[in-house]
């Protein structure tokens, strides 16, 4: 797999040593924001890395950040960040890594999801007859990391322009999870046989695990309709958050076996047979993908609803905390950082946002609710 050297479409980190008070936050986006977006407050986004190109899903190799792009295929890793010895981020770039084989981006479909174990990059992706789970060996050192040959884990699961799930991760049990759409198909997402609008649960290797709920396959839940977000709490309680259609986008509780609904039910229904969402949201205020738990808090990543919600742990059902609502454009992923930070993805590039200056960046925020909420 080649590796390229330092990308050369000037993504830089912004924050660097020399541009004095620029640690506290960014320059606002084109159109109407609150003002907190580069007003230093203490809940000021920090800027990891701008100019990317459709960004997808982040990953931690150690403590390398890698970073999906769905439409170029490409891996990418953050070089030359972290803090100085006073604390100050310093500036750096983003280089590739590789480009992942195979990836036919359309529509929604492309690469999508990764995850880590065991220096293994484990990717999902969009070809042209099918989404794939494919690992590769993850080769060399930091500031020249590449990627070995491509190892299928997965393969046959059902490929559209739309509904085409794709998030990965690794849980507690150290079995794979993969989240998968019902490809603009919906009754697929009730048959029990098809690998569509499902949530997956399988072996580092593909294998199925002998204690999955439906002996001899890989489905582990049923009745998704475009499920985009997965995580666990550290009591091993698992979440999953899911694109609704015209009415109500859903946060899930998942248990092993369960039928979430789709497309009998949608949002909470209260129909025998069906688990009900723990939250429910309006599709154009939240849309919601990529989600982290961390600081007592359930993150979630908005598309359409452009804000960064965070449901407390401790009562999923409560109101969630709403933060950064139309600053900073659509977001796409939020990972729990090993320095203790929330990341995020914004994704404004990607054929459906109004990119600002630097979009695409990656960002770094506080978990849970902002200290003004108590």
């Amino acid at each position: 797999m080649r590796a390229a050297g330092l990308v050369a479409r000037g993504v830089v980190l912004v924050c660097a040593v020399q541009l004095a008070g620029c640690a506290g936050g960014l320059p606002p986006r084109d159109g109407p924001s609150n003002g907190a977006i580069g007003s230093g407050g203490a809940d000021a986004p920090r800027t990891i890395a701008t100019g990317l190109e459709a960004p997808w899903s982040i990953a931690f190799h150690g403590e390398i950040a890698l970073i999906s792009e769905r439409d170029s295929g490409r891996i990418l890793e953050v070089v030359n960040g972290g803090s100085g010895d006073d604390g100050t981020p310093r500036s750096g770039a983003v280089r590739e890594v590789g480009t992942v084989p195979g990836v036919a981006a359309q529509g929604e479909g492309g690469l999508l999801g990764i995850a880590v174990r065991e220096g293994q990059l484990y990717t999902f992706l969009s070809a042209t007859d099918e989404n794939r789970i494919v690992r590769f060996p993850v080769t060399g050192d930091a500031g020249g990391l590449g990627l070995g040959d491509p190892e299928t884990v997965l393969a046959g699961i059902p490929v559209a322009a739309v509904h085409n799930g794709g998030r990965i991760a690794f849980g507690p049990d150290g079995m794979l999870y993969a989240t998968t759409g019902d490809g603009g198909v919906p009754q697929r997402a009730q048959d029990p046989a098809s690998l569509a609008g499902k949530i997956l649960r399988m072996t580092p290797d593909g294998g199925v695990p002998g204690d999955n709920p439906f002996a001899g396959s890989p489905v582990y839940t049923l009745g998704h309709r475009n499920p985009q977000g997965i995580a666990w709490a550290e009591d091993g309680t698992m979440y999953a958050s899911e694109f609704g259609q015209n009415t109500w986008d859903e946060l899930n509780l998942i248990e092993a076996g369960q039928n979430y609904g789709w497309p009998e039910a949608e949002g909470i229904a209260g129909v025998p047979g069906f688990v009900d969402p723990v939250q429910q949201w309006a599709p154009a205020e939240a849309s919601p993908s990529g989600i982290a738990i961390q600081g007592g808090a359930i993150s979630i990543a908005n598309l359409r609803g452009e804000r960064l919600r965070s449901v407390p742990l401790a009562d999923p059902g409560a109101t969630a905390v709403e933060r950064f609502a139309g600053e900073l454009g659509r977001l796409r992923d939020a990972v729990a950082a090993p320095d203790g930070s929330l990341w995020i993805l914004t994704n404004n590039t990607d054929g459906r946002g109004d990119p600002g200056p630097g979009d695409d960046r990656l960002l770094a925020v506080e978990p849970g609710s902002p200290p003004s909420a108590g």
